[in-house]
C-alpha cells in the first residue's frame, strides 16, 4: 500500500518540477502570439476571440492590442481589431527589399566576378545602411560586413551614395545624429560632408577612403531612376584603392542594370542632377516614384 501510494505523489512533484522549469513567456513573445491570432482569423477580431486564437490571458491581451494600436501596428473600430497600416507598411517593405534582392542577385555576382572584390547590396535605415547582400570569397574576410549587419551611414560610399539622393530633412537627421570619427580619414564636419555629397551627386558615384575602417576602401552607385535613391551597390575591399577608376564605371552599370530588370529602362533621366531635398522642376518626370507606386499596386504581396 505504501508502496503504491508513494508513486503518484512522486508523479505529482516530478510535473511539478517541469512546469516550474519552462521560463514564462516574455513581453515580445506574446506580442507575437496577439499578432498571430490574425493569421487563423478573420480580418476584425473582438478582445474575446483574440484571447482565444493567442493563449494569452484576457488582462495581458488588452494591454497588448492598446499598445499595438498605440504603434499603428492594430487598428481598433469599437470592439473590433483588425491589422494596421504600420503592419501594412513593414510588410510592404519586407516584400520590396526581397524583390529587390532577387532582382539584384545575377548582377552582383556578375560585378564580383568582374572586379575580383567584395560586392554589397545596401539600403538606408535612418542613419545606417543595412547589408541586404554579401558577395565574396575568402579573401574578404577582413572587411567587417555580414548580411543583415548594419553601419553609419556617413562614413561608407553606399550610405554617400544613397544621401546623395535623398530628401535634405534625411541628410540634416544624418549629420545631427553625429559625425563621429570613425578613422582619421572620416569626414566630421558638416559643412564638408555636405560638400561630398554634391561631389557624388556630380560624378555619380561615392568613395570610401578608409573613412570607416583602416584598410578598406569602397566605390559605390546609387540605385535610382530620376528620383531618390532606394539602396546601392557597392565594391569593396583592401585593394580597392588602386583601382577606383577603373572600377567606379562598373559599378553604375551595375546600378543601372538591377533599376532596368527591376522597373525596365523607364523613361530618360534628368541631364543635371537636382540637390537633395529641392523640388523637382515643373513638368520634369519622376519615373522613380512612379514604378514604385505602380509596383505597390500590382505586387502580388498586396
Amino acid at each position: 500500500m505504501t508502496t503504491h501510494a508513494a508513486e503518484p505523489v512522486q508523479d505529482v512533484l516530478a510535473a511539478g518540477r517541469t512546469e516550474a522549469a519552462v521560463p514564462p513567456l516574455s513581453l515580445l513573445e506574446k506580442a507575437a502570439k496577439v499578432l498571430s491570432a490574425f493569421e487563423s482569423g478573420g480580418p476584425r477580431l473582438t478582445l474575446t476571440e483574440v484571447v482565444q486564437r493567442s493563449g494569452i490571458r484576457r488582462s495581458s491581451a488588452h494591454r497588448i492590442l492598446d499598445q499595438l494600436v498605440q504603434l499603428r501596428w492594430l487598428e481598433r473600430e469599437g470592439r473590433d481589431y483588425r491589422l494596421g497600416m504600420g503592419m501594412l507598411e513593414l510588410g510592404a517593405m519586407a516584400s520590396h527589399h526581397n524583390r529587390l534582392r532577387r532582382a539584384a542577385l545575377p548582377h552582383l555576382h556578375a560585378l564580383h566576378e568582374a572586379t575580383g572584390h567584395l560586392v554589397h547590396l545596401t539600403v538606408l535605415d535612418g542613419s545606417e545602411v543595412v547589408y541586404l547582400e554579401r558577395i565574396g570569397g575568402s579573401d574578404d574576410s577582413g572587411v567587417p560586413s555580414r548580411t543583415g549587419g548594419r553601419q553609419p551611414a556617413y562614413c561608407t560610399a553606399s550610405g554617400k551614395a544613397i544621401l546623395a539622393f535623398s530628401d535634405a530633412p534625411v541628410v540634416e537627421q544624418v549629420i545631427r545624429n553625429g559625425l563621429r570619427a570613425r578613422t582619421p580619414r572620416t569626414i566630421t564636419r558638416p559643412d564638408p560632408f555636405r560638400a561630398e555629397l554634391a561631389l557624388v551627386r556630380e560624378r555619380g558615384v561615392a568613395f570610401d577612403q578608409e573613412e570607416g575602417f583602416r584598410g578598406v576602401f569602397c566605390v559605390a552607385a546609387p540605385l535610382r531612376g530620376a528620383g531618390r535613391a532606394v539602396a546601392a551597390i557597392s565594391v569593396c575591399g583592401h585593394g580597392v584603392h588602386r583601382e577606383m577608376e577603373r572600377i567606379a564605371p562598373a559599378v553604375r552599370g551595375c546600378a543601372r542594370s538591377v533599376w532596368q530588370s527591376m522597373f525596365g529602362p523607364g523613361r530618360r533621366t534628368e541631364r543635371r542632377e537636382r540637390p537633395a531635398g529641392a523640388p523637382a522642376a515643373p513638368g520634369v518626370p519622376q519615373p522613380s516614384m512612379d514604378n514604385m507606386m505602380a509596383w505597390l499596386r500590382f505586387s502580388e504581396w498586396m
